[in-house]
């Protein structure tokens, strides 16, 4: 077993242990469940495409008839090629019968792919994988305590399929198709059994920015995916990067790691040590003059001595300093390596940039910094946020996802939300009408149905209902409610820090001299950069961290409920929300689990889908649950906001204010931090000090300190 073992982590180095223990689960003891090499790629090959990096089908092939080997030397003769692949994603016939000719050469303008946003598995194969590994787990599980074993995740896919016309189809394989304008027209989106989207168009102009919007779960982020991966087709010579995934931590620098992204700088300025170092070498070659000099005027046509400026500006502006700029890139935290993945991607202006909730990795300050710099992005963006403050100073459009469909909306969030509501009303009165007139006509067509003199009237009045429009009532979308538990009231004080200071060790103090206090009517917010000491002044608050100097004073009966940004690392995603309160909180009702759920808007069938299953937004709501199931009577949240869709923010705004306990919070939700706030703690500078005048003088300060450093540069 370990040989295979190794043998898989040396192919597949950015395999991550969940997907290593699923594979070594089906490979561990199952030499004899395989006939051919064939059985083996059935099995795991389509897993370990999806964490391959630059590998083909063909090397994954190759890959297990090397695994084969290792478990079954006998057998290694009996490798063979693998039957034909065929698609197992749905076609829209519907739409291909009503957009294409009937010429048999048209079908070759139907494109459909598959997508597992996890990792791509065929079902049966997966069925059969996934038996085999139940069968292994039992047996193991008898043969020791004899208890019930674990069944494997079970792996959701999503599908597309998607219409493209003639005359595009033959653009793209004349490779003469030239516009920047991106159009996917009557496309399916599905998940699992779950439809996301059903005949939807998007329609992204060249140089607009889009804000994409809709509640949790509806597919935003599927969307997105689909769209970087070519699993929704755009034209070929259109590049797209969505950032996604954090940037591989080496001994790059960071400066270094984004400079990088320019493909074409890097490859002349490879060009130039490489004619530099032939000239300097001796050799007289006068061809090599004449092509320094062409590479020297490349490399000025690109301006490719500003890009380190440029890129030191736009690190600079997401939070690292000239220091941090210098350090290699695993010497960062995740957080700030998301950070450099968006820095590349700013650097690099790809056609289409594609940026998901680019907000939860960054503090107030680069938030103000980001917004700034996109407002004058020269390409296409199309943004999924949560932020409001961001979606009504960026994006030019906005996206609604609703209702398995997508609706474009000009101007920003604020615009839209009256567009929208005038929209709606204006269909709700015309839906209304038209029941009346209906009624008013039906009511003829009763009345004088068997009278002869009028039959030729009601026939006329029949036919006329008949060629009426459907118009369907507005579904009006159920409005997100939070409810945090009632508590009783405690004499003050409550909670109180006096002189307290802290440092993880001698040289890195976070703060000192610290003078503030709390009660059951606080609504504080805390604020400042990335490092500042934010998280830590909380785990001091409820008694996590100690502090080096001074002390900590709280009330006998209080009893905090802690949200921890990383609250989605914490929960199981293999059991279902009842579960989750289950295993937290045992001897409870069902019923008692479900109403509770029920309180944070995880409700019906949700409750019982896996964890794993559900949208980061949703997942987020069962979190806040098991939270308030101890019913805490102080709340300290450290970005609540992160996952959650606008109108889920706006609920917890809600929540909070109806709240009767005591409520500390670190967020960059500037609408949030306005909805509920009385009081503002700046960290930074080694101290924590109250602000007087709320988020507005804080917002005049850092916008102060963005002006003087770029007054700086």
């Amino acid at each position: 077993m370990a040989a295979y073992g190794d043998y898989i982590r040396s192919k597949f180095p950015a395999i991550d242990d969940e997907l290593y223990d699923y594979v070594q689960g089906i490979l561990s003891g199952g030499a004899d469940d395989f006939k051919d090499s064939e059985e083996v790629y059935e099995a795991i090959g389509e897993v370990l495409q999806e964490v391959a990096e630059n590998k083909s089908e063909n090397d994954i092939r190759h890959i297990c008839d090397h695994l084969l080997l290792l478990m079954r030397p006998e057998r290694a003769k009996q490798l063979g090629n693998g039957p034909a692949k065929v698609l197992n994603a749905p076609v829209n016939l519907a739409s291909m019968a009503a957009n294409l000719e009937t010429n048999m050469e048209e079908i070759k303008s139907i494109w459909v792919m598959s997508r597992d946003d996890g990792f791509k598995v065929d079902a049966k194969k997966l069925e059969k994988a996934e038996a085999k590994l139940q069968q292994k787990q039992e047996k193991r599980s008898q043969d020791s305590v004899g208890g019930k074993a674990p069944a494997a995740p079970r792996l959701e896919t999503a599908t597309a399929s998607q219409v493209t016309s003639k005359k595009e189809s033959k653009l793209e394989d004349k490779g003469s198709n030239r516009a920047q304008d991106i159009r996917v027209e009557n496309f399916d989106v599905a998940y699992g059994n779950r439809v996301l989207l059903t005949g939807a168009d998007l329609t992204l102009a060249f140089g607009r920015r889009y804000g994409l919007v809709g509640r949790n779960g509806l597919g935003k982020t599927t969307l997105l995916r689909m769209l970087s991966s070519g699993q929704l087709r755009i034209p070929s010579h259109i590049s797209v990067l969505h950032v996604e995934q954090e940037v591989v931590g080496d001994d790059t620098l960071a400066l270094d790691s984004v400079l990088q992204c320019d493909t074409v700088r890097e490859e002349l300025l490879r060009r130039e040590r490489e004619i530099s170092a032939s000239i300097n070498s001796g050799c007289t070659d006068p061809e090599l003059n004449s092509q320094l000099t062409e590479v020297y005027a490349q490399l000025q046509n690109i301006e490719a001595d500003k890009a380190p400026a440029r890129a030191s500006i736009i690190l600079n502006g997401l939070g690292f300093t000239t220091e941090m700029q210098q350090r290699k890139t695993r010497e960062f935290s995740g957080g700030w390596r998301m950070r450099l993945a968006l820095a590349r991607a700013l650097f690099s202006r790809p056609d289409l940039l594609l940026l998901d909730e680019p907000t939860n990795m960054l503090d107030i300050k680069a938030i103000i910094w980001l917004e700034n710099y996109l407002q004058n992005w020269p390409t296409t963006l199309l943004v999924v946020s949560h932020d409001r403050n961001f979606l009504d100073t960026v994006p030019t459009d906005i996206l609604h996802l609703h209702s398995q469909r997508i609706e474009a909306y000009r101007g920003n969030y604020e615009m839209f939300e009256k567009t929208k509501t005038e929209k709606m009303k204006n269909q709700q009165r015309e839906y209304e009408a038209q029941q009346q007139h209906r009624a008013h006509v039906q009511e003829f067509i009763d009345r004088f149905r068997y009278n002869a003199n009028r039959a030729s009237s009601v026939q006329s009045k029949i036919k006329m209902l008949e060629k009426l429009p459907e118009l369907k009532a507005i579904e009006k979308e159920v409005e997100v409610v939070l409810k945090f538990p009632e508590v009783e009231p405690l004499s003050p004080p409550i909670l109180q820090l006096d002189e307290v200071a802290f440092c993880y060790s001698p040289d890195h103090l976070i703060f000192t001299n610290v003078n503030l206090g709390a009660n059951l009517e606080s609504r504080i917010c805390i604020v400042g950069d990335n490092g500042a000491g934010k998280t830590t002044l909380l785990k001091i608050i409820m008694g996590i961290l100690t502090p080096t100097r001074g002390m900590r004073n709280v009330h006998r009966n209080l009893k905090f409920g802690y949200f921890s940004q990383h609250h989605l690392d914490q929960l199981d995603m293999n059991v279902s929300a009842v579960e989750v309160l289950q295993q937290t909180y045992p001897g409870k009702s069902v019923e008692e689990y479900r109403r509770q759920l029920g309180s944070f808007g995880v409700t019906g069938d949700m409750a019982l889908q896996t964890v794993g299953s559900l949208s980061g937004g949703q997942k987020s709501r069962v979190a806040f649950a098991r939270m308030c199931m101890g019913a805490p009577n102080f709340l300290v949240l450290d970005e609540p906001t992160n996952h959650l869709d606008i109108e889920s923010i706006e609920a917890l705004g809600k929540a909070i204010r109806k709240y009767t306990g005591g409520v500390i919070l670190v967020s960059h939700d500037e609408r949030l931090i306005r909805m509920v706030c009385k009081e503002l703690w700046v960290c930074g500078g080694g101290s924590v000090r109250s602000v007087e005048g709320g988020f507005d003088e804080y917002r005049r300060i850092v916008e102060r300190e963005l002006l003087e450093a770029q007054a700086a540069k």
